[in-house]
């Protein structure tokens, strides 16, 4: 394709730009995150979060599958090279739902947005908000996730593996299930105050009961089908206890050190799930002026798969002036998925790859006034 002009790197440090200049670019000079993400902001009230989440969303649209969880399976064996790449303190955009916050808590962002196309994941992403917020640590939130009672035991020293094989000998409990959707519609209406709808309640209670049912055994594909559907998708569980291929987990769920991470971004309410077509005419260019007005700069870009979406509809030269927009500079990176990933999963499994923004912008004349033309 096209926009596959601009390689990159698979764990492999490779970082190289089809572009008229063959030469690597120089780093860019070193930032402090407090310079770069001054006018940022250090938290958003209740009222700031939800009219930031209205104001920036678009018409919620269709995926096929609810992709209540990811197939990323081989997701951390960049993180290392990304670390190395970005900058903290700056501005994470996302799609989807968990591998978000593997990716947020090795980057360090300041703020973070997570954009797409469904309104399903502004419920997957509330629903987690609630969790992470009424959870003391990492058991405590695995507990109420699955609806499992916390086994004894289980400490900050606890590692990822230790705490799932914990929780394997655990029944769901249906009791459970229906307190903890309590308290969470609960902490979302009453304690935030959010003025969630009859249908945003009823969708965070489907993405919870897909949790209760599956437990740590869903799947992408568990709740279109309930048989796994396409593919042998890896399950939530695998994912947590993966590491980056050099024995290093790096999960969300890894230590007591990233789980805290999250839930002090998810307490302060910035991170913003936002609806929004990556091909769409408002999300992600409101998200980038939001950003720039408030001199921040974004640090890295998770796209997933969705580019292959895009180009079946037409729609990935609407993406590129979109991406265009947004407040960048050398450092900038997208996280992107493509097919090809068998390990321990089966086929519908996705590797992991980055390449720098600037490069597709320049690569492919993206033009940040409209959508650009594959003409040029």
């Amino acid at each position: 394709m096209r926009h596959r002009l601009t390689v990159v790197g698979l764990g492999l440090g490779l970082w190289l730009m089809a572009v008229p200049s063959a030469q690597q670019a120089p780093p860019p000079p070193a930032v402090t995150a407090t310079q770069v993400a001054r006018a940022l902001p250090d938290k958003l009230s209740d009222a700031e979060y939800w009219a930031l989440i209205e104001s920036l969303s678009e018409p919620g649209g269709t995926f096929r599958s609810d992709n209540l969880v990811s197939n990323e399976i081989y997701m951390q064996s960049i993180i290392p090279e990304l670390q190395t790449v970005t900058r903290p303190g700056r501005v994470y955009l996302g799609v989807g739902p968990e591998q978000n916050f593997t990716y947020i808590v090795a980057l360090k962002p300041r703020m973070v947005f997570i954009i797409d196309i469904r309104r399903g994941n502004l419920h997957t992403q509330l629903m987690y908000k609630a969790l992470f917020e009424l959870s003391k640590d990492r058991a405590d939130f695995v507990s109420k996730l699955f609806s499992k009672k916390r086994p004894d035991g289980l400490t900050s020293k606890t590692t990822a593996q230790e705490l799932f094989a914990a929780f394997s000998g655990v029944e769901s409990s249906e009791a459970l299930y229906k307190e903890n959707l309590a308290a969470i519609q609960e902490h979302l209406t009453r304690a935030h105050e959010f003025p969630l709808s009859k249908d945003d309640l009823e969708g965070i209670a489907y993405v919870y009961y897909n949790f209760y049912w599956f437990g740590p055994s869903l799947t992408y594909s568990s709740s279109s089908g309930g048989t796994g559907g396409r593919g042998n998708f890896v399950n939530y569980q695998a994912l947590m206890v993966a590491d980056d291929g050099a024995g290093v987990s790096r999960s969300f769920l890894a230590n007591d050190e990233n789980f805290m991470f999250m839930k002090d971004l998810e307490t302060k309410n910035l991170l913003v799930p936002v609806v929004g077509n990556f091909g769409g005419p408002k999300a992600i260019r409101s998200v980038g002026k939001y950003v720039r007005d408030r001199d921040g700069l974004v640090s890295a870009f998770y796209l997933s798969n969705v580019e292959q979406y895009l180009d079946q509809q037409g729609l990935w030269y609407a993406f590129c002036g979109n991406f265009a927009a947004l407040p960048l500079d050398e450092s900038s990176t997208f996280i992107y998925s493509q097919s090809g990933g068998n390990g321990g999963g089966g086929g519908g499994n996705l590797l992991s790859w980055y390449r720098p923004i600037l490069a597709d912008v320049k690569a492919n004349k993206c033009d940040a006034g409209g959508p650009s033309s594959p003409g040029r």
